[in-house]
């Protein structure tokens, strides 16, 4: 086991079982917050994973992961935006926890890649996880100023 699997297996482990607790348990507005933050955990987890490991197939499930986790909880917003409306989730601390996680390991992935084609995708990975996190946590607080629900 080396470093990079080392801090995946603890993304993992704390990270995304503290969120499938959160997912089974609590009020509605706790269960979509913690989806989001699966995402969000799951898919830096999945890019240490691929480096050490050496398996960059592993960064194509986290693009896709980073490209449709953010939109399935944009999905749960709209839906039920109604019930969400009457108590709304308060999650900045743990968006921004985990956009500076995200953040930090695809800088340590791109410095341990270097220049490259590689590089890029991790960068546009990086970028929709985060860009993503960040509007569905929006969405999920209460929207956007000026957009009409309905």
């Amino acid at each position: 086991m080396n470093g990079w699997t080392l801090v995946a297996t603890v993304a993992l482990g704390a990270g995304v079982g503290a969120t499938v607790w959160g997912v089974a348990t609590g009020p509605l507005r706790r269960r979509v917050v913690a989806q989001n933050l699966s995402t969000a955990l799951a898919c830096p987890a999945l890019l240490l994973l691929a480096q050490g490991y050496d398996r960059p197939s592993y960064v194509d499930l986290a693009l896709v992961l980073a490209l449709l986790g953010p939109v399935g909880t944009l999905v749960f917003a709209r839906l039920l935006a109604d019930e969400l409306a009457d108590d709304p989730p308060r999650a900045w601390g743990l968006t921004w926890a985990a956009a500076g996680f995200g953040a930090a390991v695809v800088l340590a992935l791109c410095v341990a890649e270097g220049p490259s084609r590689a590089m890029a995708k991790l960068l546009a990975t990086g970028a929709l996880l985060i860009g993503g996190n960040i509007v569905a946590s929006r969405a999920l607080t209460g929207g956007f100023g000026g957009v009409r629900r309905g």
